[in-house]
This record gives C-alpha cells, sequence and structure tokens, in this order.
C-alpha cells in the first residue's frame, strides 16, 4: 500500500496519538502547498493529513486516467482508499473548491469516517439552471474550454489573476500559476471540464456529516448565493459563514482572514 501513499504524495504530520485526525485536500489547479498558512496552526494539537489529488501537477501523469476521472466518484474513491488506508476516521475534512464537493460524495457512502466537512468555496453545480444561479452559461463555460485548448499559457496567464482576485504581479497569482503550470494541459482541460459540468444537487440531501460552509464574500466562481442554496438542501445539520475575503483561493490570497476562521470551525461543533 506504500504506492498509494506515493501516488498521491500523503503527508503525515503533527501529533500521533490522543487526537482528532484533520484530513486537507486541495481543488482545482493547486495542490498541498495551498495550505501552507493553516498546516503550522495544527501540527501542534492535530494528526493532520495533506495529499495531492490525481491530476495535481505535483502527480505522475502517466498514471492519470481519463476515464475514472471523469467523473468526481473517481476522486472520491481515492479518498476513501487514503483514508482506509491510514486507518483515519472518523476525521475533519477540510476540502477546498471541488474537494469539498468530493467529500461530500464519499460521506455519503461512508459517513462513519467523518465527523464534520468544512467545504471552503464549494459549488455543487456551476451552470445556471431555472432559477439556480451557479454563476456561469454553458457559452462561457465552452469558450473557457475553447481557450484551455489552443493556448494553456495564455489561458493560465488569464485565469490565475480572475480567479485570485488580483493583478498578475500579486505573489497569490504567481503561486496560483505555478502549480497551474505544473499540470500537464491536456489534464487540466480534462479535469476542468469534469468539474464545472458537474451537477451532484440532487446527492445534497443524502449527506449526513455536519458541514460548515466557508465562503468569500467576492468570488468570482461561487457566487455567495452557492452558500445559501447548500445551507438549504444538504441533510445534515450545517453553519454558513462569508468572509471579508477575496477571490477563489482566500487561504492563500486573504490568510490574515480566512485561516482564524477555519480553524475557529474546526473547533466548533454545530450541534453543541
Amino acid at each position: 500500500m506504500a504506492e498509494l501513499e506515493e501516488v498521491h504524495n500523503v503527508r503525515v504530520v503533527g501529533r500521533s496519538e490522543g487526537t482528532a485526525a484533520i484530513v486537507l485536500a486541495h481543488g482545482f489547479g493547486t495542490d498541498q502547498s495551498v495550505w501552507k498558512h493553516l498546516l503550522p496552526h495544527l501540527v501542534a494539537d492535530y494528526r493532520v493529513v495533506a495529499f495531492d489529488t490525481m491530476g495535481a501537477g505535483t502527480t505522475n501523469p502517466d498514471l492519470f486516467d481519463f476515464d475514472r476521472y471523469a467523473t468526481l466518484h473517481g476522486y472520491a474513491l481515492d479518498l476513501l482508499a487514503i483514508l482506509g488506508h491510514l486507518r483515519l476516521g472518523p476525521c475533519i475534512y477540510v476540502g477546498h473548491s471541488v474537494s469539498a464537493v468530493i467529500g461530500v460524495i464519499a460521506s455519503i457512502s461512508r459517513p462513519d469516517l467523518f465527523s464534520k466537512l468544512l467545504m471552503l468555496s464549494a459549488s455543487p453545480r456551476y451552470l445556471n439552471d431555472g432559477d439556480y444561479f451557479g454563476g456561469f452559461e454553458q457559452q462561457g463555460l465552452s469558450q473557457l474550454f475553447d481557450a484551455m485548448r489552443s493556448n494553456y499559457t495564455a489561458w493560465v496567464s488569464g485565469f490565475a489573476p480572475l480567479a485570485v482576485g488580483a493583478d498578475m504581479d500579486s505573489a497569490t497569482v504567481q503561486e496560483f500559476s505555478r502549480t497551474l503550470f505544473n499540470i500537464r494541459p491536456d489534464i487540466a482541460l480534462s479535469v476542468a471540464q469534469t468539474i464545472f459540468q458537474t451537477d451532484v444537487r440532487d446527492k445534497l440531501g443524502l449527506v449526513k456529516v455536519p458541514c460548515h460552509i466557508l465562503q468569500s464574500s467576492r468570488d468570482p466562481a461561487v457566487p455567495v448565493v452557492v452558500s445559501e442554496y447548500l445551507h438549504r438542501h444538504l441533510g445534515a445539520e450545517s453553519v454558513v459563514e462569508v468572509m471579508p475575503s477575496e477571490g477563489h483561493l482566500p487561504q492563500l490570497s486573504s490568510p490574515e482572514i480566512v485561516i482564524p476562521v477555519i480553524l475557529r470551525h474546526i473547533r466548533f461543533d454545530i450541534a453543541k
């Protein structure tokens, strides 16, 4: 089973006994380094697990199975395999962006492995649909995919500052650009298509694990109304906190705002 850890670059740090386990899962275009501002605040009190989802630039592109990862279920199976291998559970799961939804899917089949889900910048569907406002129209997504196909370098140069909410000279934009450029372009396109075409709204009612929904007040990928939609439709108890931060990667762009909020929700139980 050592291969599983190598494939996903699994890293376990912090306390080894007598404490809760926290699992950190990154979103599209990044890798586990996206948690660099949060990790130092956790290691003294928790056992912390960080890993890279398949397709991240830190993973072996030759191992990326385009069929397996055509839906988010393939990623959820990977997550469950990692938790099983490490004998974790119930854990506190902190998922950013698509990994928040991956945690939702995994928790439906194995709720015993999760004590709570912290969902940062999460969306069950990016496409608008009737009275549901996800923030994107199909034409816009098609143009995004075409731009990725035609000139990935140019696309990253435009997408990174838009997603972060800062100009190209920003350190956060530079960091996000670095991890985007690390991904093989055909894999990045495939992952983006899977994410942006996903719709898990029908699964939200099946969630039985308490959920903490954390959302930037200005996120170009996820409108604030999406966090309220999640709150209303999740089958488990949930709480929403909208933070005065900007961008889709607020743990990188606004750590002074976001890290204290994440820490508070890690320690806070909704039922109490």
